[in-house]
């Protein structure tokens, strides 16, 4: 079977995306996504390559480990590849990591050695009778740069080998690091220089084992912790990884303290467990754990794959977590109207990123949290991007740290505020007054499903609000040629062009205008259902909760939008405005058992050759039908033009009724 083209497109699109992101990782020490976004590409070339796996190239990201080294570093080709890991981030891809091997072994539990996944750069030594003679970056996992002089320049990194039973030729792996504690010292003598301000430890390690001159090397706070050997001479090794560990710390190598042996699967995911709770208190950044198979003889047996070994597994940690101080709660107003409240921080540094504010949602979740002014909070990266609060250091409040409820009265337009029935979020209802929705309120206003005012941009709309010749819709009708040739980028047959289509949109429905209003949860069915019941923007006004109720497609939530609109005054002042420039024929009110087409369903697809999709949509709307974007097993009918894609297909197959556009005219006609 012969692969899609869209898959084979979505790969190639993938490797060079990923080629792009290693190389900014590896070689310019500049990444522009999280590390949990690229994981998230290469598992997804890696998931297709796997799907099929004849797309799978030499060059292709999964056979390789990164990017190609620096040219003004010379070369290094390491006798025994330094291959990446294989990544988890469930407990179940543990578990099939364990079984698999256990399967391949024919063992019923194994042994793993167990340590923290450092977050730094990784490096092989190579020790020459015990002196050390070669340092090497990973690179590409076979070549790599020499950083010697560089290296030397690491007090945690011996010179020469402690004791006399070591190896002729010995290569000790391990990662190159900064602490946090060296990390906010180096970043506070760059703001003392006025230099750039490293983003996070790891980049700061990075960069300066790979300075060009070993002086800057030989002042920036590096350390080193072993891992693993590479190339060793002779067979004089213990058996063991973790009995190997233990002599390279025997001839002066740093290792992990947090290092251990456990049993099983559980015994690898109670350790994970305990060093994300630790992770916060550790001296370094760690972004997961690794799991080896501790036996040589088993990890040889097991061997490798493409690019990483059968034995090993790196299993990741959620997003990055910190602690500090909620020292208020400020209310942002969106274009929407929706109040959100945002905590304002004691700055923290969060996964690579200092963060000072970030959202709390709704006041719901202030209120799950239990979060006061003054309380010391945890702040979590979502996804890596968006700074959240996600939880209350409740053991470390201390005094009466202050509640928050979220404002009556907008905080930009002074006008009420409500939260719906049914809703966790708090609108302002200024709709058509508040300046925080203005923009937004007359973008939506000039619409092609509302008023239609062709012309009308979001750029032009942007320049209208900040020059302050539009404060609310209304305004709209007022401008003139002159004015608005007068913007930058407006030329005056632009602006006659625009103030027509104004002129043409004079004339409209009461559906279009109640839909153009943007009231919250009234969109263009629910504006025709409106205006076919009441007949009237008059009777829409004055309807109460009940009567509003038991019109069709309009539930409690709906009626209190409605109600709460109509009843503010700035709202009202803008309507009487637009009713003085606006009209529109009176709509035949008709009763529910007169609309012939109550309660059933249409979609429409295709282009029509008599009439736009609009119209039509308008013509079965005004006859009580409803109008939907998606085909499902209670649709009704799809009306099918030219070219009409995959709905017409999807409705074939779920047994809708199809109508050409002869049919549709005929069920308009008899109907009407």
């Amino acid at each position: 079977m012969p692969v899609p083209a869209e898959i084979k497109k979505r790969v190639e699109t993938l490797r060079q995306e990923i080629n792009y992101h290693n190389y900014r990782y590896y070689v310019l020490d500049d990444p522009e996504i999280t590390d949990a976004e690229f994981d998230r590409l290469l598992r997804e070339l890696e998931s297709l390559e796997g799907e099929y796996p004849e797309l799978v190239t030499p060059d292709s990201p999964t056979q390789r480990v990164g990017a190609e080294p620096l040219k003004h570093f010379a070369e290094v080709q390491h006798e025994v590849p330094m291959l990446s890991l294989a990544n988890a981030f469930s407990d179940s891809e543990v578990d099939d990591f364990d079984r698999r091997g256990r399967e391949r072994l024919a063992v019923s539990n194994l042994e793993y050695s167990v340590e923290p996944k450092l977050d730094g750069l990784a490096i092989s030594l190579l020790y020459q009778d015990g002196i050390l003679t070669r340092a090497a970056t990973r690179g590409d996992g076979s070549k790599g740069e020499d950083v010697t002089f560089n290296v030397r320049t690491i007090d945690a990194i011996p010179l020469r080998l402690l004791g006399s039973d070591y190896p002729s030729e010995l290569e000790v792996r391990g990662e190159v690091i900064m602490t946090k504690a060296g990390f906010e010292a180096l970043n506070q003598e760059q703001r003392k220089n006025n230099a750039k301000l490293f983003a996070n430890p790891r980049n700061a390690a990075a960069g300066s084992l790979r300075q060009l001159d070993p002086r800057i090397t030989a002042k920036r706070p590096l350390s080193f912790y072993s891992y693993g050997v590479g190339k060793v001479a002779g067979d004089s090794l213990p058996a063991r990884h973790s009995d190997i560990m233990q002599q390279l710390k025997k001839w002066g190598f740093p290792v992990n303290p947090e290092s251990r042996v456990v049993k099983g699967v559980q015994g690898c995911l109670a350790y994970y467990q305990e060093m994300q709770n630790k992770r916060d208190r550790l001296p370094y950044d760690i972004d997961g754990i690794v799991y080896k198979v501790d036996l040589l003889e088993q990890q040889q047996k097991l061997g490798f794959v493409a690019r990483a070994p059968r034995w090993a597994l790196a299993h990741k940690f959620p997003a990055q977590e910190e602690m500090t101080t909620l020292l208020d709660i400020d209310v942002q107003v969106g274009r929407t109207g929706a109040l959100t409240p945002v905590a304002r921080l004691e700055p923290v540094h969060v996964g690579g990123v200092m963060v000072s504010n970030a959202t709390l949602h709704n006041q719901d979740e202030i209120e799950r949290l239990d979060a006061r002014i003054g309380d010391t909070v945890i702040v979590r990266r979502a996804g890596d991007v968006i700074p959240q609060v996600v939880g209350v250091v409740i053991s470390r409040r201390q005094g009466r740290p202050r509640r928050y409820r979220l404002p009556e009265a907008c905080p930009v337009c002074g006008s009420p505020t409500v939260r719906l029935p049914g809703e966790a979020v708090t609108y302002c209802t200024g709709g058509l007054y508040c300046a925080a929705q203005r923009k937004q309120a007359i973008k939506h206003f000039a619409s092609r499903r509302a008023m239609d005012i062709e012309g009308l941009g979001d750029k032009l709309v942007e320049q209208l609000v900040d020059e302050q010749l539009v404060n609310d819709i209304a305004d709209l009708y007022q401008l003139d040629v002159e004015q608005l040739a007068s913007l930058e980028r407006m030329a005056e047959k632009s602006a006659t062009n625009l103030v027509k289509a104004l002129d043409k949109s004079r004339t409209t429905t009461l559906a279009r205008f109640l839909y153009a209003l943007g009231i919250h949860d009234v969109g263009e069915t629910t504006a025709q259902t409106l205006a076919n019941h009441f007949g009237s923007l008059d009777a829409i006004i004055e309807a109460d909760e009940t009567t509003l109720i038991n019109v069709p497609d309009v539930g409690p939530v709906v009626a209190k939008s409605i109600i709460e609109f109509f009843k503010q005054s700035h709202n009202q002042d803008v309507i009487a405005k637009l009713l003085k420039v606006i009209n529109w024929p009176e709509v035949q009110v008709k009763a529910a058992t007169e609309l012939p087409l109550q309660g059933k369903t249409f979609v429409i697809t295709g282009t029509l050759s008599d009439m736009t999709r609009d119209e039509a949509k308008a013509e079965l709307q005004a006859l009580g039908g409803k109008v939907t974007g998606s085909v499902s097993s209670k649709t009704d009918y799809v009306v099918v033009g030219e070219n009409p894609g995959s709905k017409a297909e999807k409705a074939e197959k779920l047994g809708v009724k199809i109508l050409d556009e002869a049919a549709l005219k005929k069920l308009l006609k008899q109907d009407s």
